[in-house]
């Protein structure tokens, strides 16, 4: 006869739902000015650097402008610059003045005016990422509606996916999820990243957003994923398989009740293999018989381990 020590855990199960990635971060890029496409500078489906130059307007009025514009502002401080000189002398109405330091404000505004100008002639990435397909080319007139491409930053995808309520509270900030792709690429692993706050009232579930690394570049947003979801819940009993017995009333295991065999009712939880989870007042001080159960009569005193029967 064998006795060992009763454990306990949580009761685990395994939940598959669907979720869908997206790019962690994704942007369409548009022109800021309206023109004439004077060049692309990118490909579809190229890496490009953050301010890289993707697509150049026409620009030769916004330069004419700008340099419009440092020329009057030097005509305006040269002048100040000469009735400053002047001005001790009397020979400069104060208001002659004023109107001299207006006029070298209101240059430097323009100035500022025709250098933005100028800079919204250009299109640039505004992060690192991979751009996309467009319909734009060189010689075609754009506006801000114009969508020129799109640029995803995929070295990192979001995988949204939804939980039933039950789940709710069971999800943690940077609890680990494993994914698979319906194309069959092997089981990832995930970090939780965001958990919804409130519950669909429709669906009777929570949004959950997982962090998943694509640094290798073989996945791509938009793609649907098979998150394995785990819970845990209660505290069972976990009893070798060996150890549990059939009745007329159901399940039950024999426990060692100060040298005497007791037996207590068990409610099976789940099973895994070798082992079974049971719904059981047990406490951690037990021991329960594992072999030679078969022998063994309720209120029979237990032999010595290797006796290989119960003492009559």
């Amino acid at each position: 006869m064998r006795l060992e020590p009763v454990q306990f855990q949580p009761r685990r199960t395994r939940l598959d739902v669907v979720g869908t990635s997206r790019a962690v971060r994704s942007v369409d890029i548009y022109p800021e000015a309206a023109g004439e496409v004077e060049s692309l500078n990118f490909s579809p489906g190229e890496t490009v650097s953050a301010g890289q130059l993707l697509v150049q307007l026409e620009q030769r009025d916004e330069q004419l402008a700008l340099e419009l514009a440092r020329v009057t502002l030097k005509d305006a401080t040269r002048l100040l610059d000469r009735y400053r000189g002047a001005q001790d002398s009397g020979a400069v109405l104060p208001t002659t003045f004023d109107a001299a330091q207006t006029a070298v404000t209101a240059a430097e505004i323009a100035l500022e005016r025709a250098e933005v100008a100028l800079q919204r002639r250009v299109v640039r990435a505004p992060f690192a990422g991979v751009v996309s397909l467009t319909d734009v080319e060189p010689g075609d007139r754009v506006n801000p509606d114009t969508l020129v491409t799109t640029l995803d930053d995929r070295s990192t995808l979001l995988v949204r996916f939804e939980v039933p309520e039950q789940l709710v509270g069971q999800l943690s900030i940077n609890d680990a999820v494993k994914v698979r792709t319906f194309t069959g690429v092997a089981d990832l692993t995930a970090r939780v990243v965001e958990l919804g706050s409130r519950v669909n009232e429709l669906t009777r579930s929570l949004s959950v957003q997982a962090r998943l690394d694509n640094s290798a570049d073989l996945l791509r947003p938009g793609m649907s994923f098979t998150v394995a979801v785990e819970s845990a819940e209660g505290r069972f009993a976990r009893i070798p398989e060996v150890a549990l017995r059939w009745g007329a009333e159901g399940a039950y295991v024999w426990r060692d009740s100060e040298g005497r065999a007791e037996r207590v009712e068990a409610q099976v939880i789940q099973r895994e293999e070798g082992w079974v989870l049971v719904d059981a007042p047990l406490r951690g001080t037990d021991q329960i018989i594992v072999e030679g159960v078969q022998r063994v009569r309720d209120g029979s005193r237990l032999a010595g381990p290797g006796s290989g029967a119960p003492a009559s």
